[in-house]
């Protein structure tokens, strides 16, 4: 599969092989969900807790007499009925992480990539460097590209672009091995740098 190389400058840089394997699959839904939800809940901290009525400190005095009030009848004032009392079936810390294999993982991230190519919102440049960390110079460039809301990944993020880069609202840029699914999906347009083709096809082939 060949795709088109633009230069950073809005020139053209020639012309790209993608691998089959990795860009050119029939995107599934399912495994792509399976990924995105095994992210998000690996990422959830577990650490939301409240407190049970054996943690709440409050009085264990009777309240009142037991019978003649024309209420319920109560002797800990911690009950969850009562006001500062206890939660009954509160949240407790605990892991939200699900477990999905590691051949699912590169299968979901080659539907990803594949995905992008199949709607048409790959793109791939020849090289991403600046000579400076300015932010105004990228957003002009991403101007001319058509780059709005993308995910930017090269083999080694340069430091000048990433540093223009993490000023500019719905833009992420992140090295070759950190690419994934949901940074992927959660993105309109993806770039990637032709190091970067060759750094994912030798990691997903």
């Amino acid at each position: 599969m060949k795709l088109d190389v633009v230069s950073f400058d809005k020139g053209k840089g020639g012309s790209i092989d993608l691998a089959e394997e990795v860009f050119g699959l029939t995107p599934r839904g399912d495994i792509l969900h399976r990924c995105v939800t095994w992210q998000l809940a690996k990422r959830q901290q577990g650490t939301h807790k409240s407190k049970p009525r054996n943690e709440v400190r409050m009085t264990s005095k009777k309240m009142y007499k037991q019978k003649g009030t024309g209420g319920a009848r109560h002797g800990n004032k911690a009950a969850p009925q009562f006001r500062g009392g206890g939660t009954a079936h509160g949240p407790r810390p605990r892991s939200h992480a699900v477990d999905l294999p590691k051949k699912v993982r590169r299968l979901a991230l080659k539907h990803a990539l594949s995905a992008k190519q199949a709607a048409n919102e790959l793109i791939i440049v020849d090289a991403l460097a600046l000579d400076a960390a300015k932010t105004k110079a990228l957003v002009e460039r991403f101007a001319t590209l058509g780059i709005a809301n993308a995910l930017i990944v090269d083999s080694e993020v340069n430091d000048n672009f990433g540093r223009a880069a993490r000023n500019i609202p719905n833009v992420d840029v992140l090295p070759a091995v950190g690419a994934n699914v949901y940074d992927i999906l959660r993105r309109e347009k993806l770039v990637l740098t032709k190091a970067a083709v060759e750094s994912l096809e030798a990691r997903l082939k």
